[in-house]
């Protein structure tokens, strides 16, 4: 479907209806001409004849079926002979012109030109900040339910258009512009908002990875600054949307064989990588470690090729099982299928220490492991599932790792969308070791236990910390410590249910873990973990100007015009002034108290009173 040739609807109607109504206007002319040359005779019996307004009147009216009413006088014979043939004519001509209209109206082409209008002008008219999603399947599903939640807006291509017709079942909180096309075609991109101002970034999860790479292509050509992210399951799809500066793109397979790799020889660091990336409120208990020794793994397709590589990096032993032998070679191979007992005793399951099924059938999976775990009940179960709509069974069966590609692909989207820092944060995590992750988990999973947590960023400017921008750009070089900013708004003597993980500065500087005498500055960019009521009242404390005098400094300001009248009526009464004069250079005059050291050792708010 190309959107060129649909520019206009009421174009493409007139095409179509041209015939129908140029012989409406001949019926029509021929009609009233008839009228008007024919006499007839006035209420005195002299000759008259029809105006070219009545006889149009008369026309009008009868020709459509409303009605029969002789005007202005009775009609003379000729006349009435005249108006019985026009009848029939009309007749003819509009059961001509409906029926034409009818089907225009069941024409495939011209439903399609009309459903892409509506499309068009719904996205045009968007005013908010919006996702282009391209792919509405499993994966595209949980995307735009979770930005939903999140009350961000979406814009979705698919396609087939039996799951566009599915959107509205799903129960949005917000309508979601969706059009059925094939979101390779750039003009279909641009009409579904590519180039729209308050596009915020495009998402490509369509099962195709040649469409996933036109979609990459276009969005670097059509808008090289809109962040792009992008699912490819090859390797070779990857490195040509990396060689045309696609920066986000996720291969779920190749993203849970490196989850797997580091579970391997760092438990804790993936334990804790899993706790932050879970779905907040999702209790994510602790499960026994991969161990070592000998692998078996049933079906060597894409996703077998990823666990057998870096099973083999990591020093582990595999046996594949499988209808075709590896092309590499590598590895100890049995032909057979991995569901039947023959072929895993000769693989060694008895033996083995874990099992892989990855094959693309659902049932097979399980069929497989069901089988192993009848074998050797004490299997290490990595366990592939394909679709959602499995998941009752998949629950029934107490896998230790359920690899589920869709899911993966939408927890990696979120991140980078919604939390950005959180990319670099787990980067870091990697690279400190297993001792210094196993710390951090401890700390995290005693204070707020093992339900996963909220993590969310804020940056210190305009939108998202009004309050806290004006009062740092009150004077050059101002600052405020991050301990007294994370004090609860309506009770200064408690902390909030949160913590800071990661601090990124304006000059690319980052500070892991940052201590609650950190000074923030203007620009800095917070990584937050903890419970929703805290991100809540931490936005209260950074927007609002008297949450946040209340939280630095303590001093309970009247918010309101009606207080605050009250509130300068009082101080004039004592000879104080303008209250609102004095509460902020009351609050420079403090907040000039809290400037950063040389040395990075800043006081808390508390160590100064005391004083």
């Amino acid at each position: 479907m190309n959107p060129a040739a649909y520019e206009s609807t009421f174009f493409l109607a007139l095409r179509r209806m041209r015939a129908p109504l140029i012989t409406l206007i001949l019926i029509y002319a021929v009609s009233v001409a008839g009228l008007t040359a024919i006499p007839g005779v006035d209420a005195n019996g002299q000759p008259a004849r029809l105006s070219l307004f009545h006889a149009f009147y008369f026309i009008s009216y009868t020709a459509t079926t409303i009605g029969f009413g002789e005007i202005p006088y009775a009609f003379s014979d000729a006349q009435r002979l005249w108006v019985i043939f026009c009848i029939y004519l009309s007749v003819i001509g509009w059961a001509y012109s409906i029926g034409t209209l009818l089907a225009l109206l069941q024409d495939q082409n011209f439903r399609n030109a009309v459903r892409l209008q509506r499309f068009g002008q719904k996205v045009h008219h968007l005013r908010e900040p919006f996702y282009l999603v391209c792919g509405y399947g499993e994966t595209g599903q949980l995307i735009c339910r979770a930005l939903d939640q999140l009350g961000l807006r979406a814009v979705v291509v698919e396609i087939d258009e039996s799951r566009v017709s599915q959107l509205d079942l799903h129960g949005h909180s917000v309508d979601i512009p969706a059009l059925a096309a094939d979101a390779r075609q750039p003009e279909v991109l641009k009409l579904a908002g590519l180039t729209h101002r308050c596009c915020r970034g495009v998402i490509a999860l369509t099962n195709d990875d040649g469409a996933n790479l036109a979609i990459a292509i276009a969005a670097r050509l059509l808008t090289p600054g809109l962040p792009t992210l992008c699912r490819a399951e090859t390797v070779e799809t990857a490195n040509n949307m990396a060689s045309f500066g696609t920066r986000h793109i996720i291969n779920p397979f190749d993203k849970f064989g490196r989850y797997l790799a580091l579970a391997l020889h760092a438990p804790a660091a993936y334990h804790l990588l899993e706790w932050l990336t879970g779905v907040p409120g999702a209790l994510v208990a602790p499960h026994r470690d991969p161990p070592r020794g000998r692998w078996v793994l049933c079906g060597h397709g894409r996703f077998g090729k990823v666990m057998v590589s870096i099973l083999e990096q990591e020093g582990v032993r595999v046996t594949i099982i499988d209808h075709a032998p590896p092309v590499d070679g590598g590895g100890r191979w049995v032909r057979g299928d991995g569901a039947c007992v023959p072929a895993l005793l000769a693989a060694g399951i008895e033996q083995a220490v874990g099992v892989v099924a990855c094959t693309n059938d659902d049932v097979n999976n399980l069929s497989i492991v069901v089988t192993a775990r009848e074998l050797n009940p004490n299997l290490f179960v990595v366990l592939r599932q394909n679709l959602q709509a499995n998941q009752a069974l998949f629950n029934a069966f107490e896998s230790d790792f359920t690899v589920v590609p869709s899911q993966i692909v939408a927890r990696e989207c979120l991140a980078i969308l919604t939390t950005p820092l959180l990319v670099p944060f787990l980067a870091e995590i990697k690279q400190r070791g297993e001792a210094w992750a196993s710390t951090l988990l401890d700390q995290l999973t005693d204070r707020f236990g093992w339900e996963a947590p909220t993590v969310w960023s804020v940056r210190v400017d305009g939108d998202q910390a009004p309050a806290l921008l004006r009062l740092l750009s009150a004077s050059a070089g101002l600052s405020a410590p991050l301990g007294d900013l994370l004090l609860d708004p309506h009770d200064r003597s408690r902390e909030l249910e949160c913590r800071v993980l990661y601090l990124a500065r304006t000059d690319d500087s980052t500070v892991m873990l940052p201590h609650r005498h950190t000074s923030i500055q203007a620009g800095d960019r917070l990584l937050l973990i903890g419970r929703r009521a805290a991100r809540g009242a931490l936005d209260l404390s950074l927007s609002n100007e008297n949450t946040l005098d209340y939280v630095l400094w303590g001093r309970e300001i009247p918010g309101g015009w009606v207080w605050e009248r009250l509130a300068r009526l009082h101080a004039r009464w004592l000879g104080v002034g303008d209250a609102r004069r004095v509460r902020d250079s009351s609050a420079l005059a403090s907040a000039g108290r809290f400037r950063n050291n040389d040395d990075g050792d800043v006081q808390s708010t508390a160590d100064r009173l005391m004083r």
